[in-house]
């Protein structure tokens, strides 16, 4: 819809002057007079550079260092950067009763992101080069953005004129200065996108990713196995004894706390083994009267 309102606004512009067509060429033809090389006639070159590089090192965090003074020193900023240990595998032995040694492998690893001036590009990767113990691989690519970079400025300058013919026409009716302002966006837009190519070409984007041999570290850590931390056999089996000991006590101290229970129980072991006696010697007597009654 953006565009279409430029387009309009545009075309009412040039339909709206009979010079039009002859001042836009005019523009044109400046522009590109203004973006090319005068003595060779083609167009200014905007290349952007990108390179990357992996390479094995002897110690990451010194070759981090190096890497930012020598980027420093070539003019250039570290945009981004990282460095992680990864495990590789990790083992404990025990060393006494309450300490374990353990052994870990690890991999370190280095991540960076600098820009440097696009000419020293090729000085600082010789450089990088110079501090590797070998290369694994490096490579470099090369943009051209000419085209793109003097089409956004003749865009640009056909939006100026535009902006200047509608404040001409503007009438309190028409929606000019809505039009004006979508315009204008759009130059910023333009002119934003052509300082970001500048900025670009004149700075190149390099990243690197290095590594170091794998490190086995060693020391000496808290045990934490708790069965180490128990007593021997001979201590063990003594303390048993006196916690059944005291185990025992308890009992006994439970019991004497349920004496009444106790007494309770035993009148009524008494009491039922009484009534069992007289039932049985009641029986006995009637068995025995049926005996003599059958003789």
């Amino acid at each position: 819809m953006k565009r279409i309102i430029i387009a309009m606004a545009v075309a009412a512009c040039l339909f709206g002057c009979q010079n039009a067509e002859k001042k836009y060429g005019s523009v044109a033809s400046t522009e590109e007079i203004s973006a090319t090389d005068s003595t060779t006639g083609t167009v200014a070159p905007k290349i952007i550079k990108t390179a990357d590089m992996r390479f094995r090192v002897k110690d990451v965090q010194s070759t981090k260092e190096k890497l930012s003074q020598t980027i420093k020193a070539q003019g250039g900023a570290v945009a981004e950067f990282s460095i992680q240990s990864v495990i590789q595998e990790s083992q404990k032995v025990k060393q006494s009763i309450d300490s374990l040694k353990e052994i870990t492998s690890y991999r370190t690893e280095g991540y960076l992101v600098a820009k440097v001036p696009s000419e020293k590009l090729d000085d600082f990767t010789n450089a990088i080069a110079k501090m590797a113990v070998f290369v694994d691989n490096q490579s470099m690519k090369m943009d051209d953005q000419s085209i793109a970079y003097l089409a956004n400025k003749l865009k640009a300058n056909n939006r100026v004129e535009a902006v200047e013919r509608i404040n001409k026409m503007a009438t309190k009716k028409s929606p000019n200065v809505e039009t004006s302002l979508l315009i204008k966006d759009d130059y910023v837009d333009r002119k934003i996108e052509n300082l970001l190519i500048d900025n670009r070409v004149k700075y190149s984007t390099i990243t690197l990713n290095f590594y170091q041999d794998n490190t086995v570290k060693t020391m000496i850590v808290a045990n934490d196995n708790v069965y180490d931390y128990k007593p021997g056999f001979a201590d063990r089996f003594w303390l048993g004894l006196v916690n059944g000991w005291t185990i025992f006590k308890e009992i006994i101290l439970a019991l004497s706390n349920l004496w009444m229970l106790i007494l309770v129980g035993v009148v009524v072991f008494f009491v039922a083994r009484y009534l069992i006696r007289r039932n049985k010697l009641a029986t006995d007597l009637a068995t025995k009267n049926l005996i003599d009654q059958a003789r």
